[in-house]
């Protein structure tokens, strides 16, 4: 399964950006969404900003992945800084 995450850009040079994602950064590729600007939320996945989406939908987001996870926001933001386990 693949999932996109909200994230607010905090920087912008060139075809690139910093997100934030619930206190971590990541650095993104914004060629598939060059019209970002600071402040705006994007979907991230993959290392790729794939579409700007309003702070109220992005705030939603999270929320349910809350739900779903059962978790606190705190523990959502080190999970997506966790690598995943490998497989074999």
């Amino acid at each position: 399964m693949c999932l996109a995450v909200p994230g607010k850009v905090i920087k912008r040079r060139g075809d690139e950006a910093v997100v934030d994602l619930l206190g971590n950064q990541l650095r993104v590729s914004t060629v598939l969404t060059p019209e970002v600007q600071l402040s705006d939320w994007v979907l991230v996945h993959a290392g790729f900003a794939i579409s700007v989406l309003d702070e109220q939908a992005a705030l939603e987001t999270w929320d349910y992945l809350r739900q779903a996870l059962g978790n606190e926001p705190d523990d959502l933001a080190g999970a997506a800084s966790t690598p995943a386990p490998e497989t074999r």
